[in-house]
Order: C-alpha cells, then sequence, then structure tokens
C-alpha cells in the first residue's frame, strides 16, 4: 500500500501487522524451540544445562562453589535470569549424576524445595569431569554478548540424555524423554557398538513398578503405566514404600484423600512417614479388604499414572523424532568418533614429542650447537642448524621445519650440559611404545571404546542398580473395587429407581459408577446405567447390581408362554448385554407372564412346588421339581415344559447347595494374580475352605485365600494349592553360624505370614520347594587352590520333617556357588476348556408347529434318567397325559 508522506508528498510503503506478527512469531517460536526447551542430540542438553556445565568446570579447582557464585558467572552466557539458572541447576543437582551437591538440594520424594541459591554448594562430580569436557575436542562460539566463548555442544562420551531424561514444552512442540538405568545404557551402547540387538526401558529415581508393553520405544503415541509399591502390612494397614514417577509423597496423599472424600475408597487414616526413604501408611476402616482397596488405590488414586513419553530432540538445528534405541545407537557411535579424535590428538602429540626429542637428541650428540658459536646474525644461526641436522633428515617422520630450528635454539646451556644420551634413548623408546599402543586404539576403535565404557560401569556403576522393577499390569475394573458409597432405591409403582429415591424401598448398597438389572413381570429383562432418578418400568420383580461377565449368579424362571400356552422353566445366566436394550427371556408370545422368578448368587439350586388349577379329569395337581436336574444355558434359551395345563401358583418348596461345583483358579506369573480364565499355572477346583501357600525368596510362607482380588508378595517363588500334609523343603544358609541347613517341615493353618529360616542377620533363603521327592545339586566354589566336587542329594532322604521352629539338619559349611533344583512337580492337569453353548435364537411370535427346542419333561427323562428318576414319581400323572 502506498499512499503521500506529510512531509515531501513522495509516497510511503505500509508494513501489514499480520505480516509482522507472522514472522515474528515464527522467530520466537524457532528461538524456544532451539535455544529453550528441547534438547541437542549431540550431548543431550539443553543451553541453560550446558552453560551451568560449562561455568562449573571453569570455576573447577576441586573445592565446592557456592551455587549462587555458579549462578553469577553462568550469567555471562546465559542471557536470562538467575531464577531460570538456579531451577535448571538444582533439577541438574537431584538426578545426582554430574553434580556433587552439598545442603540442602530439595527432595524429590516429598516434593520440598532446595535451600537458597546462597546457602548450598556444588562441584563437578568425577563421572561428568570424565565425561563430560575436552577443550581439544570442543567447538566454541561468542557468548550472547561477545565478550566470551562457549561450547556449542560438549563432547558427551555417555549417553546423557537418556540417562537424566528431559522434559519441555516449546512453541507447537514438546519433548518427554525418560530417565533410564545407568548400568542398562552402557550394555546398550556396547551391544550397540558390537551391532547386537538392544532395548533399552526407563528407570525412575522414585522406584516403583512399571509396565512397558506400550513404551514404543519413547516415541510418541506410547504410553507408560507406572505403581506405587503398596504391601500389606496388616489386616487393617497398608504401607506405601515406593512412589511414581512424577509424584511426590504430599500429591500422593492429597489424591488419596480426595478419592476417599469422593468415597471411592474408605480410609481410616493416612500417615507420612518419609524421611530418606518413602513411609506413607494407610490406617483402613474396619470391615475394608486390603486387597480390594490396593486395586482401587491404583485405580482412583496418584499411585497409578500414565505417562505418555515424546522423544524429540534437535540436529542439524531442526527438531527430529527418535526412538530411545536410536538415540543411544547414535550417542554410542558419537562416543566412538569422539574417542576416535581424542586419540589421533594424542597421536599427533606424541609425534611432535618424538619429533623434537629426536632433534634434541642429534641437535647435542652431535654437537650442533657448536656450530652457531661464530654466527654473527640470526639467519645465519638457523641456516647453520639446518646445515647440520641435514644428513640426518631421513631418520625422521616429517620434514624438519623452521619452527623445529628455533625451538631447538631455546634449549638452555644448562640442559645441554647435563644430557644423558641413556634417558634421551628410553624417552624415545617410551614415545614410540605409547604411539604404538595408541595406533593399536584406533585400529580396533571398536574394541577400545567398548573397554571405555566397562571402566565407566567399573568406576561409577556402584549404587547405579536398577530401581523400577519391571511388570506387566492386569487391567482392573473400576466397578469391582470402588467402594459401595450410595444405596439404590426403587419406587415400584412408578417404576423409577436411583440412589436418590431416599424415601422409597431400599434395594442394596452400590457406587455411582455402577450397572443395575432389572427384571420384569412381562419377562423382559435390561441392565442400565445408575443414577439419581431413572425410569425402568413398572411390574419390576428384581432389580440388583449387574457385574459384567457374572458367570456365577445363576437365574431360575418359570413363566407361561401367552394367556392360555405352556409353562416352561429354566435356568440361566445373564451373559453379555447392550445397556439400555430390553431383552425377553420369554418366547415372545404376547400376553407371557412370570410365575417365578429367584436370583441365585452362586448357582444355588432350589426345589420348587408347582399347584395346577383344578380340571375335570386331573387327579394330581402338585408337584415338586428339583432344579438341580435342569442344565444351565444363556438367557436366550426356551427353557424346558413343565405342563400344558393352567398354573394357579409356584413356589419354593427348598433352597439347595451350589450347583457350579468347585471353581477352577490358575495363577498368572506375568501379573501375579488370580484368575478363572485358564491363564498361566494351574493351580485347582477352590471351594469353600480351600486355601493357596506362598513361598517367598525372603523365607516366609504365607496361606491365602482365592479370591481374585488377592495381592501376592513381590517375591514369590512358589505357588500351590495347600495340602495339610505337603511338605516343605527348603536350605538355606545361617548367618549366625554361618552354615548351610536342610529343612523340612508341615505348615501351619495360619494366613498370617510365617518365616521359616532363622532370624540372624545375613541368613538367606537358597532353596524352597514342595516336591515331595525333591533332587538338587550343589556347586562348591573353589577355596585357596582346593576343588570340591559337585555333589546331588535327595532332600527327602537327607532331612527328617520337624517342626516349623526347628533349625533343621546342618549340611555343609564350605562355600557353596549355586543350588540348582533339578527335579519339579507337575501341578494338577488343568480342565479342559468348554466351549460355551451359543444362544438359543429367539422364538417367532406366531409359531404354527410345536417347537422342537421346548423339551417336554419325557425327552428330559430319556436324556438324564439316571439324575431325575427319583422326581418322575411326582409327575406321573403329568407325564402319560403329555405322552398321550
Amino acid at each position: 500500500i502506498e499512499f503521500p508522506s506529510e512531509n515531501n508528498g513522495e509516497p510511503q510503503h505500509a508494513v501489514h501487522v499480520g505480516g509482522m506478527y507472522q514472522n515474528w512469531f515464527l522467530d520466537y517460536a524457532s528461538y524456544v524451540i532451539l535455544e529453550r526447551a528441547v534438547p541437542s542430540l549431540t550431548d543431550g542438553l539443553k543451553p541453560v544445562q550446558r552453560r551451568i556445565l560449562h561455568s562449573l568446570w571453569e570455576l573447577e579447582d576441586g573445592r565446592y562453589n557456592k551455587v549462587a557464585n555458579v549462578i553469577g558467572h553462568c550469567m555471562r552466557y546465559h542471557p536470562h535470569g538467575d531464577a531460570s539458572i538456579a531451577d535448571a541447576m538444582v533439577q541438574i543437582g537431584q538426578k545426582d549424576l554430574l553434580i556433587d551437591c552439598q545442603g540442602n538440594w530439595g527432595n524429590i520424594l516429598t516434593g520440598d524445595s532446595a535451600a537458597a541459591a546462597r546457602y548450598i554448594e556444588a562441584r563437578l562430580s568425577k563421572f561428568g569431569e570424565e565425561v563430560l569436557f575436552n577443550p581439544k575436542t570442543t567447538d566454541w562460539q561468542l557468548s550472547y554478548d561477545g565478550r566470551n566463548k562457549e561450547p556449542i555442544n560438549l563432547p558427551v562420551k555417555f549417553p546423557l540424555l537418556l540417562a537424566q531424561g528431559v522434559e519441555g514444552i516449546a512453541v507447537g512442540l514438546a519433548c518427554k524423554i525418560m530417565p533410564h538405568n545407568f548400568i542398562e545404557l552402557i550394555d546398550a551402547c556396547i551391544d550397540a557398538l558390537r551391532n547386537r540387538k538392544f532395548n533399552i526401558l526407563p528407570d525412575f529415581a522414585t522406584g516403583g513398578q512399571a509396565d512397558f508393553s506400550g513404551y514404543n520405544e519413547g516415541l510418541r503415541g506410547g504410553k507408560i503405566r507406572v505403581r506405587a509399591r503398596i504391601a500389606q502390612l496388616d489386616k487393617k494397614t497398608l504401607v506405601i514404600n515406593e512412589i511414581p514417577f512424577g509424584t511426590t509423597t504430599a500429591s500422593l496423599i492429597d489424591s488419596i484423600i480426595a478419592a476417599n472424600d469422593k468415597e471411592k475408597i474408605k480410609v481410616r487414616k493416612v500417615e507420612d512417614n518419609t524421611a530418606d526413604k518413602v513411609e506413607i501408611l494407610i490406617h483402613l476402616a474396619p470391615g475394608v479388604s486390603p486387597d480390594i482397596t490396593i486395586d482401587a488405590l491404583y485405580k482412583f488414586t496418584d499411585c497409578e499414572v500414565s505417562i505418555s513419553p515424546n522423544s524429540c530432540v534437535i540436529e542439524d538445528d531442526k527438531p527430529r523424532f527418535l526412538s530411545v534405541n536410536e538415540i543411544l545407537k547414535e550417542s554410542a557411535h558419537r562416543t566412538m568418533e569422539l574417542l576416535r579424535t581424542e586419540l589421533e590428538i594424542r597421536q599427533r602429540e606424541l609425534q611432535e614429542a618424538w619429533h623434537f626429542s629426536s632433534l634434541e637428541k642429534i641437535f647435542i650428540e652431535k654437537r650442533i650447537y657448536r656450530n652457531i658459536e661464530e654466527c654473527e646474525t640470526w639467519e645465519a644461526v638457523l641456516e647453520t642448524i639446518a646445515k647440520g641436522l641435514q644428513p640426518y633428515r631421513k631418520l625422521f617422520k616429517r620434514d624438519i621445519i623452521q619452527d623445529d630450528i628455533v625451538k631447538l635454539t631455546e634449549i638452555k646451556i644448562k640442559r645441554i650440559s647435563k644430557f644423558d644420551a641413556f634417558k634421551a634413548d628410553e624417552e624415545i623408546k617410551g614415545l614410540e611404545a605409547q604411539l604404538k599402543e595408541v595406533g593399536n586404539h584406533i585400529e580396533n576403535i571398536v574394541d577400545y571404546s567398548v573397554e571405555y565404557f566397562r571402566n565407566l560401569k567399573k568406576k561409577y556403576g556402584k549404587g547405579k542398580e536398577r530401581k523400577t522393577e519391571i511388570r506387566t499390569f492386569d487391567s482392573i475394573v473400576a466397578t469391582r473395587v470402588v467402594m459401595a458409597n450410595e444405596k439404590l432405591y426403587i419406587n415400584r409403582a412408578e417404576g423409577f429407581a436411583g440412589y436418590a429415591l431416599k424415601k422409597d424401598e431400599y434395594v442394596c448398597d452400590c457406587s455411582d459408577i455402577d450397572d443395575i438389572v432389572v427384571f420384569r413381570d412381562d419377562g423382559t429383562m435390561t441392565v442400565t446405567r445408575i443414577s439419581e432418578k431413572a425410569f425402568v418400568g413398572k411390574g419390576v420383580i428384581h432389580i440388583a447390581v449387574f457385574r459384567k461377565d457374572d458367570e456365577r449368579t445363576v437365574y431360575h424362571l418359570v413363566y407361561q408362554d401367552g394367556p392360555r400356552g405352556k409353562v416352561f422353566v429354566k435356568r440361566f445366566t445373564a451373559g453379555g448385554v447392550t445397556r439400555d436394550k430390553a431383552y425377553d427371556l420369554t418366547r415372545g408370545t404376547k400376553g407371557s407372564k412370570i410365575l417365578y422368578f429367584t436370583a441365585n448368587p452362586n448357582g444355588e439350586s432350589e426345589v420348587i412346588s408347582v399347584e395346577l388349577k383344578p380340571l375335570p379329569n386331573l387327579r394330581k395337581l402338585l408337584f415338586d421339581i428339583d432344579l438341580a436336574g435342569i442344565e444351565i444355558k444363556g438367557r436366550s434359551a426356551v427353557g424346558i415344559t413343565v405342563t400344558k395345563f393352567p398354573v394357579k401358583r409356584v413356589i419354593q418348596k427348598s433352597k439347595g447347595f451350589s450347583t457350579l461345583g468347585a471353581r477352577s483358579i490358575w495363577f498368572d506369573e506375568i501379573v501375579k494374580r488370580l484368575n478363572a480364565d485358564g491363564r498361566g499355572k494351574y493351580l485347582g477346583e477352590f471351594s469353600g475352605e480351600d486355601r493357596i501357600i506362598v513361598l517367598t525368596q525372603s523365607g516366609h510362607y504365607r496361606l491365602y485365600g482365592f479370591d481374585l482380588s488377592t495381592h501376592f508378595e513381590d517375591d514369590l517363588i512358589h505357588i500351590e494349592k495347600f495340602n495339610p500334609e505337603r511338605v516343605v523343603s527348603a536350605i538355606y544358609y545361617d548367618g549366625d553360624r554361618k552354615e548351610y541347613f536342610i529343612k523340612r517341615f508341615i505348615p501351619e493353618l495360619s494366613e498370617k505370614k510365617t518365616l521359616f529360616i532363622t532370624e540372624a542377620d545375613g541368613s538367606k533363603l537358597e532353596v524352597a520347594t514342595m516336591h515331595q521327592q525333591a533332587q538338587v545339586e550343589i556347586i562348591y566354589t573353589k577355596q585357596k587352590g582346593r576343588e570340591i566336587p559337585n555333589e546331588k542329594i535327595k532332600l527327602h532322604e537327607y532331612a527328617d520333617v520337624k517342626s516349623l521352629k526347628a533349625k533343621g539338619s546342618r549340611y555343609t559349611g564350605e562355600r557353596i556357588k549355586e543350588i540348582m533344583l533339578l527335579s519339579k512337580e507337575q501341578g494338577p492337569a488343568a480342565p479342559e476348556p468348554q466351549k460355551k453353548e451359543a444362544p438359543e435364537p429367539k422364538a417367532s411370535k406366531t409359531p404354527k408347529k410345536p417347537d422342537p427346542r421346548a423339551l417336554t419333561f419325557e425327552d428330559e427323562r430319556k436324556e438324564r434318567l439316571k439324575e431325575i428318576r427319583s422326581h418322575l414319581d411326582a409327575m406321573e400323572i403329568q407325564t402319560k397325559l403329555d405322552l398321550e
């Protein structure tokens, strides 16, 4: 746009404000991405972190520096405020890798902040000095004001980015790389250099447990589930010893209190005893299950958090999305190239040292220095020395230049007078040996780099073992673990149900996220979400909380097909349903009605009495039916014919036992949970008071029930169905007597955690089994050249069965390298998987022919003659009439 100027009338050019904002925004976004939020792939550092470490290196004198002084020094390079530098420095220090800290640097467990910068001190760690700095291999640039030089990137010889992790939010871009384990990173670097496959997983300083099945190598779209480590202290108390990454004890307790206030969980009190280690005690309310509460804590609080990584780095001034495995491979090869560069620099330095030492030796031994005594000019001196060295030029690996000659003139007379030819030869030989060694390292740079990483692991790897346990988690269904925080009511007359109808009929306790199932007298069933008040229909004969995949609840239904049709009986389960869809439980004939209905939570059987309406020639009007003889089918099954005559009423005569039999239980070794779905190790059939026994590596045993919500010890080594006659055989080391013992005992019937090895410090369990004829092989450690042959023993022959408190039979005081269990007992055979019967299609509303699926009692008698013979006598008349 052109418009005339007020001064001279010449046209002026106008700049659109939108254009200015577009350019400025792009400049700002680029600056934030490249200079503030996203780390560099080359050294794994953001600019502020690089400047802090460079400042520490410049101030390094072996002593601690006030953090305030370091911040002031860093402001020579960092064009931002001191607060940003202080925060970044505290974050680096809390990772306990590059900075040696002194004073109160805060607490990552409790979230407490560090003391003021004037009160705390810091210096570079030995590890940081070794892997971060080398001025000879560093590229430099001018600082923001042009007064100082700062490194473009530090020559880091370690996958620092993956060890520390990083998080940053830029303009339209974010970065979130998880910290990884120090030792595992080094091992992976070695594998990368050896062209072997590797896979690294995060490790968090706060410990806990993590499921990395969806990690996706740290790329966008991946997900990590991290859990606190929760243990059952007793039946009324839970203890949290490790917390998820990204949380603190304060935030975790707040989430527990919030869940309790929302009545998702029910706890009496929460105590925070955290100091150098996490200890949060959760006191449960009376009657609350610890196992269900643990699951509820994972579901409704920050005891389980989900983390979405986003591995983004800066390479060649551009953001790139690389997987953590690719980043590690790049880092390993960059380290190898830096080591090669350092070796080449060292090689050149040694060559120069050898060159001058050889020059010096010839210059002094051949007395060339005497030829310059009569030279009157500087040029003549240089020319005379060059002429004297001319016969020896072929002895050198490069040409002799003027700088070499000038350097010879700088040798002092005292050095010439004390020159020792033997020492000079030894020095030259030493330099030649070093040159040979360096040359060998350059030729075998991969082996040299691998040895470099191994030395790092040896020097700095102690105490850096993995803290986060790698686990696979089972999904927790909220409705199964949420506390009953509401009460369900129903107004049968108006057909409304919900937890706000407090003046109406009470049904049961429930939660506000439950589903409810409703059966009506017209033979329909509906499942719907619970709410404050919802219309569920009139004529409700049964309403309850609905549990998905509940195969234990069996419904009994007697209905009449149409106004004058036959009467049928069936036993069925609800099965999978669609919410708010009406399911017809009858044959669908108009005018059908329910004569009898019950819900049995554990598949209990019943005996019902059927009373017929009086009719001519109908002699027996009352007979009984034992429902235990009727097969349990799907809800769409038609059922078995009871009678074709009008029924006056159906009543319950007696309640029987469960017809479902014992429950098959499996133990999933991956998620360490029980299940009834056939996953993992089959434990057996359970019912009544049956128990499960667990042996742990800590030398304890414990009995559990077979509730699927049960949580087990993390160090579980053996699990099976408890048999009070089965013997436990164990080999353990007694820390008091410094000897090995073999012990065999029968566990006592108690649900308390019981120790079966000695309590002395240093006592540890080596082997524990419930195999009744267990055999082990003992491999001894060589001692002072004395080799003890391996030994095989049968535990049941070596030691007798004694009481739990007995120490056992002494085996040996020799040092044992390994004990291998040779025999493993086969567990019970798992039942064959049964195919579920497909639901029968719904019958036509206007059937013309008899439905072949509707079985008569005579048909049932032929199929189950042995099972229901005793019931046929009571139905003799009815059966004859049906046959006629």
